[in-house]
């Protein structure tokens, strides 16, 4: 179903299903567009947020449990998400040498380089994602999103 449809559609839906299905909409169209600005990067959205985890932890290794707790989708596979990005070298396993079972994750220096190289790239697309919305209206969205998350 083209855009056009889909808007016909919503215009006789309740307002519920309007601004759920609205909300659906653009999640997947600012998915696409994130995707598709990490793909020269080699990059997924999830591996993105794993990178950005461990970098937020200034230093410190962080746990499994940790990073999934900090996932923006609690449905990634974080694992499979860090054994990827260990094999591109941006992040190190560190098994501990008392207590096998404990395993923590840290960034790399390579890492770290790549999303210095990608922050400014990531603020120009949200900048231009958000372009045809004012400042009151990026705060007045930002709060009613949280106000749906509950």
């Amino acid at each position: 179903m083209n855009t056009p449809e889909q808007i016909n559609t919503l215009k006789n839906a309740p307002a519920n299903r309007r601004v759920i299905l609205s909300l659906l909409m653009c999640a997947n169209q600012l998915n696409d567009e994130v995707a598709e600005v990490l793909k020269p990067f080699g990059l997924s959205i999830p591996q993105l947020n794993v990178l950005r985890i461990l970098r937020g932890q200034k230093g410190k290794p962080a746990n499994l449990s940790t990073i999934q707790d900090r996932m923006v989708s609690k449905m990634s596979n974080t694992t499979r998400l860090v054994d990827k990005l260990i094999t591109k070298g941006l992040a190190d396993r560190i098994t501990c040498e008392k207590n096998r079972r404990k395993v923590e994750i840290t960034i790399t220096e390579k890492g770290l380089e790549l999303l210095s190289t990608l922050d400014p790239v990531i603020i120009e697309s949200e900048k231009e994602t958000t372009s045809n919305l004012s400042s009151d209206e990026i705060e007045t969205l930002t709060t009613l999103l949280e106000k749906l998350r509950k």
